[in-house]
């Protein structure tokens, strides 16, 4: 049915509340206290003393001291405190990233204990929701996605392992030193943890090109990559610039780029290396089970197709080595013994990403392509039987594992002691090497020369060095960043503004003693993740309404003083699951492989396949699959889900330091004709009709209470009723010609006085207020 020809009638009224999220042109506000211009990110972190301030009575954390002392002195004072149904909305969607149950914001209003505060929010961080939270915002960084990009964009089929270890670490409070180092060199710091190996899927995460011909080529983009990562993740430094040239804006030389890839020369990574015993979880089971009968059910037409295979495979081994570029080949025919360093990386390569593929793609060219010089007539009858087998087996597909794996990805190092030189790169180019350089950390960062490196049996211990210098308390980065990423998801903008750029190219920090107070604690309390964020939900900075204040918006157009709570709209992932929460269809399971639900509610697409056979979208047959959350939905880099694409997700392919807030009609668009949105409409109403009874006045309060976390207003209510009294009339004029098909709600408990025409109008409803600002932005 036609939903679109009714959304202004109600549009205008349910984005009044919304409207102020947009601000004025901006004017400068400069900070009054420690002033930028006196602070540098590269000085050794110091407390700073309690400001003074007028309003004590005010101050509920030590954060808001430093808030409010700029506050005061720019003539303003803070707003008053948010109800409290707009806070548990506000507070559940921050660190959960869903909206809260009716029943949850009823026992928050009504509690009158002095620390009801306190104690939402320890139940807000005490949830596995919180972790699955901070997960999405580090995967954001960590530039996760479940393939490798590039032209045939591969499956990864353990990446959700990374995934997963990012939710853990969050929801144990691992501290951020731990999280750090695991990351970074968990393979040597700690060889017999496999939570630790799999850490370091956050190295792996690059984008990756099998097909690479120059392998030489490939080692040197994939450092870059790690490179890169650590100096915008962990220092907010925009380190790329220095690898084609010295920096232009912050003292960092080309030399020292270099000197920084040096920690990562020797490492490699192994895609396939083996579970620990007794180890597997749930899904890796039920991966061995069905891999087992499928294998069983296949044995003698794979068997069969290896014998094919094998009477080509070192002529088609050959084929494909002869492919790669002379520096490459040069070190992949040379003799083991004469293996330097770099040839043993190349070599591990080469074996790395070789697979039966290509034997098969010779064979069928040496087959159909009687021009090659390479045809042989033989090969037509092995690729006409090879053939026939490939689609007798096809037969066996849905017997296939369809998701999971044996493995688990690691990084590790070829060699202990003999590591691949780095060398300085004319302009950023690998072919032109020039002086060699060792591990170093860049004088602006505090480094003072190479760093001292302790190599272990099976590691050169760079990245451990690497590591703990990041991790150090006296680091005057690694917590200031952190901190600042943190602020920036609560307040929208960071204390500095560019968390991806602490540098002088980087906009200064509108309250430096605040974030150096942030810094400080956050060493002092252990590097504790949820302590950190349980004080500043707790701030009086925080709890403030959002409502606009001309004052503010005249003084301080970009709100950079705090005066006023920043108003949001929510992030791509936080707009699918409040819907499935708010349709009841969520379901909430933490872990495992990641989903495909369905792109449309009928039809298909993605069937393009990688060189494992992988389809790029193989919708789950699991319908409980269709309604995880967002963060286990499969991110392939060439084919990103359409519901959240068009609400700003991440870029896999980079560092993804903050989310862009676009507006488009594409988003609009999006919500209200999608099929499935439309369903999850349905299930809302079906909801809401369950818990409400056939009261229309208890059913308009549980749409917002569930959507909006309150009740209607008068105005809304009236133009709530008037919608459906008109929509009923235009339904029932459209079904009048026996052919218009009416969309009801789904699951009702009781049907007993049921009118259809009624239902359907009040499922258009639902779908609309679900469509409105007041939905999309939280307060």
């Amino acid at each position: 049915m036609n939903n679109s020809w009714y959304l202004p009638a109600l549009f205008g009224v349910l984005t009044v509340v919304a409207q102020a999220a947009e601000v004025a042109a901006p004017r400068a506000v400069e900070p009054t206290r420690a002033t930028a211009s006196r602070w540098s990110p590269y000085q050794p972190v110091k407390a700073p003393a309690a400001p003074e301030v007028k309003q004590k009575g005010w101050v509920r954390s030590s954060i808001d001291g430093h808030v409010l002392a700029q506050i005061e002195a720019s003539g303003l004072k803070p707003s008053p405190e948010a109800d409290r149904a707009t806070f548990i909305r506000r507070a559940t969607l921050d660190a959960w990233g869903l909206l809260p149950t009716p029943e949850d914001i009823k026992a928050f209003v009504n509690d009158k204990s002095p620390n009801a505060h306190e104690k939402l929010v320890d139940r807000l961080l005490a949830s596995h929701h919180f972790g699955e939270r901070q997960a999405r915002r580090w995967l954001d960084l960590a530039r996760y996605a479940d393939s490798t990009g590039f032209q045939n964009d591969n499956t990864r089929p353990n990446n959700w392992r990374y995934r997963d270890y990012v939710i853990n670490a969050f929801n144990q409070d691992k501290p951020f030193t731990r999280f750090i180092q695991e990351q970074i060199a968990g393979d040597e710091l700690w060889p017999d943890s496999q939570e630790a190996r799999i850490a370091t899927g956050f190295l792996a995460g690059y984008p990756d090109n099998f097909n690479s011909r120059d392998l030489v080529q490939r080692k040197y983009q994939i450092e870059t990559d790690m490179t890169d990562l650590v100096g915008e993740t962990f220092l907010s430094s925009t380190i790329g610039c220095a690898r084609c040239h010295n920096h232009k804006a912050d003292r960092v030389s080309q030399k020292e780029y270099f000197q920084l890839q040096a920690f990562f020369a020797n490492t490699a990574f192994n895609e396939k290396a083996p579970l620990a015993k007794g180890t597997e979880s749930e899904h890796d089971q039920a991966f061995l089970k069905q891999q087992a009968i499928y294998q069983e059910a296949t044995k003698d037409i794979r068997a069969k197709q290896k014998a094919i295979l094998d009477k080509v495979r070192d002529a088609g081994r050959k084929y494909y080595n002869e492919r790669y570029l002379d520096d490459s080949r040069a070190a992949i025919f040379k003799p083991e013994a004469e293996w330097t360093p770099l040839d043993k990386w190349v070599n591990w390569r080469k074996q790395a990403v070789a697979s039966d593929n290509e034997i098969i793609s010779y064979l069928r060219d040496t087959a159909e392509e009687k021009t090659r010089p390479d045809h042989n007539e033989a090969h037509v009858e092995l690729w006409t039987q090879f053939k026939a087998l490939r689609e007798e087996l096809k037969q066996f597909d849905k017997l296939r594992p369809a998701k999971g794996s044996t493995w688990l990805t690691t990084a590790f190092e070829l060699t202990s002691q003999d590591v691949p030189a780095t060398h300085v790169r004319f302009g950023g180019i690998h072919e032109r090497p020039l002086e060699a350089v060792k591990p170093a950390i860049p004088a602006l960062w505090g480094g003072k020369g190479e760093v001292a490196i302790t190599p272990t049996e099976k590691s050169s211990g760079r990245r451990t060095a690497l590591a703990q210098w990041l991790s150090s308390d006296s680091n005057p980065l690694t917590a200031r960043v952190y901190v600042n990423r943190v602020w920036a998801q609560y307040f929208d903008k960071g204390i500095i503004p560019t968390v991806a750029d602490f540098g002088r190219a980087g906009q200064k920090p509108t309250h430096p003693e605040l974030l150096d107070h942030l810094a400080s604690r956050f060493v002092q309390n252990g590097w504790s993740v949820k302590k950190l964020h349980r004080e500043i939900l707790l701030s009086a900075t925080y709890r403030q309404a959002s409502d606009e204040r001309v004052d503010v918006a005249k003084a301080d157009p970009e709100n950079k003083l705090l005066a006023v709570y920043p108003r949001k709209r929510l992030e791509a992932e936080v707009i699918r699951d409040s819907l499935l929460y708010a349709s009841g269809l969520l379901v909430d399971k933490v872990g495992g492989p990641s989903v495909f639900p369905p792109v449309l509610k009928t039809g298909d697409v993605g069937k393009s396949q990688d060189f494992a056979g992988n389809r790029a979208w193989t919708v789950s047959e699991n319908k409980e699959d269709w309604h995880r959350r967002s963060i286990y939905v499969f991110t392939r880099r060439s084919f990103p889900y359409p519901i959240t694409q068009n609400f700003d997700p991440a870029n896999p392919n980079n560092p993804h330091h903050k989310r862009d807030v676009t507006t488009t009609p594409l988003q609009a668009l999006t919500l209200f004709n999608s099929e499935i949105v439309f369903d999850w409409s349905q299930a809302l109403a079906g909801r809401v009709i369950n818990e409400a009874g056939h009261s229309e006045d208890a059913q308009l309060n549980r749409v917002y209470e569930i959507l909006f976390a309150r009740q209607p207003n008068k105005t809304e209510r009236a133009a709530l009723k008037g919608f459906l009294a008109e929509q009923q009339i235009a339904i029932r004029q459209k079904a009048a010609s026996g052919k218009f098909e009416v969309a009801v709600p789904h699951g009702l408990k009781d049907t007993k006085g049921y009118d259809p025409v009624r239902s359907a109008a009040f499922v258009d409803l639902v779908h609309t207020v679900a469509n409105s600002n007041d939905f999309a932005y939280r307060f």
